[in-house]
């Protein structure tokens, strides 16, 4: 019996980084095509409701406005992840003095 580790050519993935280019490249290039393809769908519906004065220009609308959309979100690229990353910081100089264990023993090198 064979591992899905063993069957997929693909790495695992072990870091924040962003997709490649090319990955994001294709990304938008199949959402514009989707939306494109909802564009006609939208128009050839318009073409068919033309009786039906309200539902043909709800489809009109959308079959004009979905290319603008199309194009602005093809040239759109993915949002940047927000990473908390957990960064060492300086506590305040008065905290320091606070914050240390005070230890019952008190070495006075002081004669």
């Amino acid at each position: 019996m064979t591992s899905s580790r063993e069957t997929r050519n693909e790495p695992v993935l072990i870091t924040e980084a962003q997709p490649s280019l090319g990955d994001q490249h294709a990304a938008r290039k199949k959402r514009y095509v989707i939306t494109m393809l909802i564009r006609i769908v939208s128009v050839v519906l318009a073409a068919i409701f033309y009786q039906t004065l309200w539902l043909m220009a709800i489809f009109a609308v959308l079959g004009t406005v979905l290319p603008w959309i199309a194009v602005v979100m093809a040239n759109d690229r993915p949002p940047k992840k927000k990473l908390d990353v957990n960064r060492y910081r300086v506590p305040a100089p008065d905290r320091i003095l606070e914050s240390r264990p005070s230890s019952g023993r008190v070495i006075d090198s002081e004669p």
